[in-house]
């Protein structure tokens, strides 16, 4: 428990599609002072993302989608190029992304390795998001990926050459935080060389 903070109350504010909570507490400040303060935490769950490459092609595995929050903060048409991810629900991490990887790419991974993990908007959402990679061959596919009709994903399933997809990052074509920390992270250990 952190010392620095007490009295801490919670009200929820919505529980729409997630929930999103209003924290009331107090913070020790460095020079002794208690200070008020209140803050919004959106709450979403935690959720798994993954890197598919292919070391024999130099191949990256990515996914394209419609992304409603880019849309309305400007981005022209709201689609987004990013890796393959999903929230946990009653799943760890790892089988998580399995599931995920299979049902918005088509392919079926077995062997996965968790790199790191993080959370991504810490000032706002509580989520922690687990990074993984697997590599990929053509004999994995088991279907056209896509995501689920009943959660309306329309997620089309991209085969990237990787220095192609490495050069979308500086030409702005590749935005999403988690795609790019994924991509940076397979050039600096050389995993589509």
């Amino acid at each position: 428990m952190n010392e620095k903070i007490r009295n801490l109350s919670k009200t929820l504010l919505s529980d729409n599609w997630y929930t999103l909570n209003k924290y009331s507490f107090e913070y020790q400040k460095p020079n002794g002072n208690w200070e008020r303060q209140e803050r919004e935490a959106y709450d979403r769950g935690n959720g798994s993302t993954i890197l598919l490459y292919n070391l024999e092609k130099g191949t990256v595995i990515l996914t394209r989608q419609f992304r409603l929050p880019t849309y309305v903060n400007g981005n022209r048409d709201g689609m987004l190029i990013e890796t393959c991810a999903g929230l946990l629900d009653t799943n760890n991490a790892e089988d998580c992304i399995r599931k995920e990887a299979q049902e918005e790419t088509g392919y079926q991974i077995e062997k996965v390795k968790k790199i790191f993990q993080a959370y991504m908007s810490p000032g706002s959402v509580t989520e922690i998001l687990y990074f993984f990679i697997a590599e990929y061959s053509d004999a994995m596919k088991v279907s056209e990926g896509g995501g689920l009709e009943h959660e309306q994903e329309n997620i089309q399933v991209l085969e990237l050459n990787f220095n192609d997809a490495y050069a979308m990052i500086e030409a702005g074509e590749i935005v999403d935080g988690k795609t790019i920390m994924l991509l940076q992270y397979a050039k600096l250990h050389n995993l589509c060389v």
